[in-house]
């Protein structure tokens, strides 16, 4: 799906950067990929339902949206195949918009459906952690498979299975070449309140212990001002905290700066999209991803990407790949229940599957109920070109 470069207006809104480059249809409505699988109706006779809420907010659309077709294509193709022990897998999407009040809303259909023996795939970020505190206060009692759960400060519990490497093991493969070199002070842009507030304390930690003195900036509602107003005693290596379209408008007003700056960005970072929107082609951009790279060779990438270009008209993504693994981890499980599969057998496999091979990807956890600490990265070169 090709889309032309567009050029940011300084007041122009985080929706209408989206809907420019053709992310999202309406930033008010529920997006047409979301409702494809939406349901509160019961489950089809005989069929299991795998549910997977979703954070639908203003900025967690474009990373949801790439994250749900990764799960829909896996899931469908499942059912293609015959689906969980000749019984058809109902993928239920949960809309949220982001507040605990509208999650709670969203879990209702499923909190009393037997048929709903799982969890799979929350995202973003937040939902996840907010679904983890559920499921601490045991307000949950039901297996939460494969969430998006960035924020490595949270104690796992026994019920909630995350299998993505967490932001601490995607910030410090990114760093560890630049440590190599010397860098003992890092800056850290933070793209909104809300996300210094969410983060900040983390990151701080991270830092520590990577031994590296940090610098805050927390932007307000014009990242391309602060990208400007940065001095020659900035850090030259920035970690941006935020979304994509943030990152875009923040590199456009670093590019005027003399001082070469190198941005680190996350797993919530869409780096071909970043050049769809606009960014600064002068400013190095790296971005980790806690799942292999799209060329990779692995089973389970060469699947994503079959099945993806068989059942949907989108372009392979990390994101998207994520969302298919979660689906299919999820699915590896669930199939070795012996028996009915129920909610309660559901949680007993995934309590006892401590190792798992996911068509090339190792998954296992650590006393800590930590799984995996796999992170590759992609660069954005300061000439343009994309590698990883």
């Amino acid at each position: 799906m090709h889309k032309r470069p567009v050029s940011f207006v300084t007041a122009t809104s985080r929706c209408q950067w989206l809907q420019q480059v053709g992310l999202l249809t309406a930033c008010a409505a529920t997006p047409s990929w979301a409702q494809h699988n939406k349901s509160a109706s019961p489950a089809t006779r005989g069929s299991v339902v795998v549910a997977q809420c979703v954070d639908f907010s203003q900025t967690q659309q474009d990373v949801s949206k790439d994250f749900l077709i990764g799960a829909r294509a896996a899931w469908q193709d499942i059912n293609l195949h015959g689906g969980i022990g000749g019984r058809q897998v109902e993928h239920l999407v949960l809309e949220t918009n982001g507040t605990p009040a509208s999650l709670h809303a969203a879990l209702e259909p499923v909190k009393n459906n037997p048929a709903c023996i799982v969890l799979s795939g929350s995202v973003g970020d937040q939902l996840a952690s907010q679904l983890l505190a559920l499921s601490h206060n045991n307000e949950l009692t039901i297996a939460h498979a494969a969430p998006w759960l960035q924020n490595a400060s949270l104690e796992i519990d026994s019920k909630t299975f995350p299998i993505f490497a967490a932001r601490q093991e995607q910030i410090s493969h990114a760093l560890k070449n630049l440590s190599i070199i010397g860098t003992k002070t890092l800056g850290a842009v933070y793209a909104s309140p809300q996300i210094h507030a969410a983060y900040h304390a983390e990151v701080a930690r991270i830092a520590a212990d990577l031994r590296l003195e940090l610098v805050s900036y927390q932007a307000t509602n014009d990242l391309q001002s602060l990208g400007q107003k940065l001095t020659a005693e900035t850090p030259a290596v920035i970690l941006f905290i935020g979304g994509t379209p943030e990152l875009a408008q923040f590199t456009q007003g670093l590019e005027k700066q003399s001082r070469q700056r190198y941005i680190v960005a996350l797993a919530d970072v869409n780096l071909k999209t970043l050049m769809q929107m606009g960014a600064s082609r002068n400013i190095p951009v790296t971005a980790t991803q806690p799942v292999p790279l799209l060329n990779s060779r692995l089973p389970v990438v060469r699947q994503y990407r079959e099945t993806l270009a068989r059942l949907f008209d989108e372009a392979p993504t990390p994101l998207s790949l994520a969302g298919f693994i979660a689906a299919r981890y999820t699915y590896e499980v669930l199939s070795e229940v012996e028996g009915p599969l129920t909610r309660q057998t559901a949680l007993s496999a995934f309590q006892r599957r401590a190792n798992l091979d996911v068509g090339g990807i190792r998954i296992s956890f650590n006393p800590a109920r930590r799984s995996s600490t796999y992170v590759t990265q992609s660069m954005l070169t300061s000439d343009g070109r994309l590698i990883g």
